[in-house]
């Protein structure tokens, strides 16, 4: 197998440490890079300042084969980078005749001089190779020193990826003919990060060396990460998908998809491969579990609509849920939510309905119902199924987690709707 091949991202700009913009470009980068088989071993930021760019190049250097650069090749004072990368490589800016004539041509079509400051997108560290930027002024840059490859590109993502995509990762796989590096997500809802990992504990054990096993948790799930290298990719795939297979049984009942599948998606395919409508009556999530469902594309296939019951008014006249009900057992209850789940598939015409009702917080607790109290419901034509859930005190969180629990909840009954009539 080909020896592993180290790379570190490193993003330039005091905008960036000012939080003034999001740096999406190392996450895209990082993404780029694992699948021609580099392993990202770092992702730094740093300000406009060169001693500190510098003294980070000097530790990359330590740890990478390859050096990613992004911000700092604009013509402004600001923008430092290709003087520090002068002073780093011990040499000096000078005019590239390919870039000079670039740029003036990509003014010229606009009906632009080429201004003095945009001179200065030619000048490039001596020791550089010029990689002709399509979609911008700034150039990028190749740069071969002591066995490492550094690469400078612009900041502008849209730049950026254009570049890396066309010019850098083609070249990178060239340079360095990595190992393959393959990936399988399997994604999980209702089990935490630590009673997965022992529920698991001996097929991860047996994992073999070349493939490694990730926790990634994230609201109301965790999603297990498989990363296997070597240099048939053909047999890591299939390796994968069989180590995949073997622990599915010991976690199938968590497991609502894989890649990049989101729990909404699934239920609405779910939804419209069993022909079956849906509507949705909401309390405490105030139309979020809505919003969610209709991301999905082609959902309208399957879904009605929804009922906000934010008040007990509109759940008295809108869904029926009865006044006795509310009074004995008031809106946070399962004969409520099951009132409520049962009402919207009336009010609607659906098969199935989905509620949720409860104290979302951060006021409104009690010591009998904290806090955090949420019952969600699902009924279709066979039963009603109710669940509660005890949360914590933090309303946005008890809103998104309200709602990935009650769409699992719609999964597990689909689920089961569809076993039974395999079974039939």
């Amino acid at each position: 197998m080909a020896a592993s091949i180290r790379a570190e991202v490193i993003t330039i700009g005091d905008e960036i440490l000012f939080g003034q913009i999001t740096d999406t470009n190392t996450q895209w980068i990082g993404t780029e890079l694992t699948n021609i088989g580099v392993r990202v071993t770092r992702k730094s930021s740093v300000g406009d300042q060169a001693d500190a760019i510098l003294a980070i190049l000097t530790e990359a250097h330590q740890r990478a084969d390859i050096i990613i650069l992004t911000g700092g090749l604009g013509p402004t004072k600001d923008d430092i980078t290709k003087q520090t990368l002068c002073r780093y490589f011990n040499t000096e800016l000078v005019l590239n005749e390919r870039a000079l004539a670039f740029v003036t041509a990509f003014f010229e079509r606009r009906g632009r001089a080429l201004t003095d400051i945009n001179r200065t997108q030619a000048f490039l560290p001596a020791n550089a190779t010029y990689i002709e930027n399509n979609w911008g002024t700034a150039p990028g840059m190749w740069i071969g020193h002591e066995g490492r490859v550094y690469v400078s590109l612009p900041g502008v993502p849209f730049e950026m990826k254009n570049l890396m995509s066309h010019a850098i990762l083609p070249r990178l796989k060239a340079h360095f003919n990595p190992p393959v590096i393959k990936h399988k997500i399997i994604r999980t809802v209702g089990i935490g990060e630590s009673f997965l990992a022992e529920r698991i504990e001996a097929w991860e054990d047996a994992l073999p060396a070349h493939i490694r096993l990730a926790y990634l948790p994230s609201f109301g799930g965790v999603k297990l990460r498989l990363t296997a290298t070597g240099n048939d990719e053909a047999l890591l795939d299939q390796q994968l998908e069989a180590r995949a297979a073997e622990v599915l049984p010991l976690i199938e009942k968590h497991v609502y998809g894989y890649g990049d599948d989101e729990i909404e998606a699934v239920v609405g395919r779910m939804l419209q491969e069993q022909n079956l409508s849906l509507g949705i009556a909401e309390s405490c999530t105030g139309g979020h579990v809505s919003a969610t469902i209709t991301k999905v594309p082609g959902v309208s296939a399957c879904f009605w609509g929804s009922i906000v019951s934010y008040s007990n008014m509109v759940k008295v006249k809108q869904l029926g849920v009865r006044q006795e009900t509310l009074d004995n057992f008031g809106a946070v209850s399962e004969q409520t939510i099951i009132e409520m789940a049962e009402g919207v598939r009336r009010a609607l015409d659906t098969e199935i309905g989905i509620a949720t009702s409860g104290i979302a917080g951060p006021g409104g607790g009690t010591d009998e119902k904290p806090v955090g109290t949420i019952w969600i419901a699902c009924a279709t034509p066979q039963r009603t199924v109710t669940r509660l859930l005890k949360l914590g005190p933090y309303r946005e969180q008890n809103i998104q987690l309200t709602t990935m629990y009650v769409l699992n909840l719609l999964r597990e009954e689909l689920l089961s709707l569809s076993n039974k009539r395999t079974n039939q």
